[in-house]
């Protein structure tokens, strides 16, 4: 995927999906090998952010949303199977 978002050009789904976010997705899901410290650090920041930007949690649950019926839309059928249409 190549695409450009404002006049940042994102090579990979990870660029695209930090350029639209404006954090790096590491900050959201940790890395691998992270201390308790590092961790505790990562999730205060991680919440300064969401109180300064109250709609980032729609926007990531809008993209992730998007993603999974994009390139997993199985995982939505077999929601739909155990709790119903959607």
């Amino acid at each position: 995927m190549k695409e450009l978002t404002d006049r940042y050009e994102a090579a990979a789904d990870d660029d695209l999906v930090e350029l639209s976010l404006g954090t790096p997705l590491e900050l959201w899901l940790g890395e691998k090998g992270e201390s308790g410290e590092e961790r505790a650090a990562r999730l205060c920041a991680a919440s300064d952010i969401l109180a300064e930007n109250p709609d980032l949690k729609d926007l990531v649950t809008r993209i992730c949303a998007e993603a999974i019926v994009e390139d997993a839309p199985d995982l939505l059928a077999a929601t739909e199977s155990v709790v119903g249409p959607l």
